[in-house]
């Protein structure tokens, strides 16, 4: 859902986003080693997809702060270093995932897709909540084997939702997992979104699977 890419090739930077973006997932962009450190310390992501050569601050040493400031956010490391050594440096300092440059994109992201299922501490790409069956890996969504369309943002709105089942969320919390952070998204935008994700899943036959917490947020218990 909500990456950060720390990377300082603009033109690799735009593709990576442009293509992860195709893919449903929110994305903020780091192009040196201070912004990329500066955003982790300020957010909270799925995922950061981090390169090591960087300028300001390399990608070892911030992945070497992170995990000394006890932030145990899924690191994938994205690198021309290639050598055996690099890449065992890269884990040993608490890399989750190491891939190297060049790649195939399909490749980052179905590593980027696998590190976001173990957050939530899922191996099965298919959630299934009260005969709702969400797919995560092919982004479709089924109740009692009927499709229900829905906009990519009405997906990661019920993805995240389902993610995190039995917790409230907070409007702010949806607006950073399902937007990047030049958005300006709003609570009416929000409160937009669910209320047509609601209709369409009523229109299937499924009720009261999202339910309100006034001056809280939204629930699927």
């Amino acid at each position: 859902m909500k990456l950060l890419l720390v990377e300082d090739s603009e033109r690799l930077q735009r593709s990576i986003s442009a293509g992860l973006g195709k893919a449903g997932f929110a994305v903020d962009q780091a192009i040196d080693g201070h912004q990329g450190l500066a955003f982790i310390q300020t957010n909270d992501y799925e995922v950061i997809v981090l390169d090591l050569m960087l300028p300001g601050v390399n990608g070892l040493e911030i992945l070497k702060t992170m995990r000394q400031q006890g932030n145990n956010t899924h690191v994938l490391i994205l690198s021309a270093k290639s050598q055996v050594e690099d890449r065992i440096s890269g884990l040993e300092l608490g890399a989750d995932d190491y891939l190297v440059k060049p790649f195939v994109f399909n490749e980052l992201l179905a590593r980027i897709k696998a590190l976001s299922r173990r957050k939530y501490g899922y191996k099965n790409p298919l959630l299934e909540i009260s005969g709702l069956q969400i797919n995560t890996a092919a982004r479709k969504v089924t109740y009692h084997n009927t499709d229900i369309d829905l906009t990519p943002t009405e997906y990661n709105i019920l993805e995240y939702l389902s993610r995190r089942k039995g917790h409230v969320v907070s409007h702010e919390q949806v607006i950073f997992m399902v937007y990047d952070s030049l958005t300006d998204a709003t609570k009416n935008t929000i409160e937009a979104h669910v209320s047509t994700l609601r209709k369409k899943l009523c229109e299937a036959g499924l009720t009261q699977l999202i339910q309100t917490r006034r001056g809280f947020g939204y629930i699927i218990e």
